[in-house]
């Protein structure tokens, strides 16, 4: 299984849309951890509000986690569908 290879991600329609889908996921994930940051960063001025910035400084973090969570994800999911058309490739060749 090779991971990481831009030729896994142009394999076919059904991996440019694995791809752009696991795009768009990071990207929300990635926006949304931003947001926590700077909300917490905000509330942060209110000494009252101070444990509620904290816990949206987790959250952000645990979404900082989650990106190459996902990649990884990704990878593997474009990896294992290259395997699954070799072996198609190979029954047919085989008929």
């Amino acid at each position: 299984m090779t991971l990481f290879r831009h030729a896994n991600r142009q394999r076919s329609e059904a991996t440019k849309r694995a791809y752009a889908r696991f795009e768009l996921l990071r990207t929300g994930v990635d926006f949304l951890a931003a947001m926590l940051f700077l909300t917490g960063s905000i509330l942060f001025f209110w000494p009252a509000l101070e444990t509620i910035a904290i816990w949206l400084f987790v959250a952000g973090s645990i979404c900082f986690a989650i990106k190459p969570t996902l990649k990884l994800w990704r990878e593997i999911h474009l990896a294992r569908q290259g395997q699954v058309q070799t072996l198609a490739d190979r029954e047919r060749s085989a008929d």
